[in-house]
């Protein structure tokens, strides 16, 4: 059976607008699993963080730092996935973390505009050779909170952060005057769609004011030559192990919570900054 995978005008319209998104990069199966994971996953549950949006409501996630080997370390670790990143970054990757992020019906919160880059780099990465995909599991649209970006905006380089609401956000000022040049965009996705994006493209996502859930999952990627210079709550330089696309079927509802590392700031207070693990 052959896969999906990033081609050469993928390539392209990734470093021209600072995504890419590939439609159907994951088959109905394969995400019906997922679903029925997130449910089942005694991890997630255990492991679930509140962010404040700053508007009233409040975003759920859950995070982990290695992908294991687990129908979700299948994901994470896949060649179409991994393969991808390579491509886009042009060498080996490793991964950084995953995350779980959950908007449920009419209470899901909004995540405030923000470059990934604008807090990993205090991590110790010094350069930007970073990247995400984000792999719908609902339909996510307008109403229920999707994605948005700002075409073109990685070419901008970092920008200064801080604190909006609970969580953290680019610069207000120059943010306001990004917007008056470059394309919003509204990436709307079905069950299935992957979005593969710079971590210095500006991205946010608006509070879920429908009655459909709105639940990503988020796997990020370093270079593998921008080992961080300094120990953080996300690893430095670990080898990551493909597995072939096919593992997912394979595994089927095989999960291993416990070897997946998740990150609870209740738990562990070597994070500088729990707020900053947003979408």
């Amino acid at each position: 059976m052959s896969y999906p995978n990033l081609g050469d005008a993928d390539y392209g319209d990734f470093w021209r607008d600072g995504y890419v998104l590939k439609a159907g990069y994951f088959d109905a199966e394969e995400i019906a699993l997922l679903d029925q994971a997130i449910g089942l996953d005694e991890g997630i549950r255990r492991n679930i963080i509140q962010l404040d949006d700053g508007d009233g409501a409040s975003i759920e996630q859950a995070l982990w730092n290695h992908p294991g080997d687990d129908l979700f370390g299948a994901f994470a670790r896949g060649e179409r996935v991994v393969g991808g990143m390579e491509k886009l970054l042009g060498g080996e990757v490793y991964h950084y973390h995953s995350k779980l992020t959950m908007k449920r019906p009419r209470v899901g919160g909004a995540w405030n505009w923000h470059q990934d880059y604008g807090y990993w780099y205090h991590n110790g990465c010094l350069f930007p050779d970073m990247a995400t995909v984000a792999i719908a599991v609902d339909r996510a649209t307008r109403e229920n909170g999707c994605l948005q970006v700002l075409r073109g905006s990685h070419k901008l380089g970092r920008i200064d952060h801080g604190a909006v609401g609970g969580q953290t956000g680019a610069d207000r000022d120059r943010f306001a005057e990004v917007e008056k040049c470059l394309d919003h965009v509204y990436v709307e996705m079905a069950p299935g769609d992957a979005l593969f994006f710079h971590c210095n493209t500006l991205h946010c996502s608006a509070q879920n004011k429908s009655d459909k859930s709105r639940n990503l999952l988020v796997c990020c990627y370093n270079k593998a030559s921008n080992n961080p210079v300094k120990e953080h709550h996300h690893p430095c330089y670990t080898p990551l192990v493909k597995m072939p696309d096919s593992a997912i079927k394979k595994l089927g509802l095989t999960l291993d919570a416990d070897n997946r590392k998740f990150f609870n700031p209740d738990e562990d207070r070597t994070i500088s900054d729990p707020k900053r693990v947003g979408r």
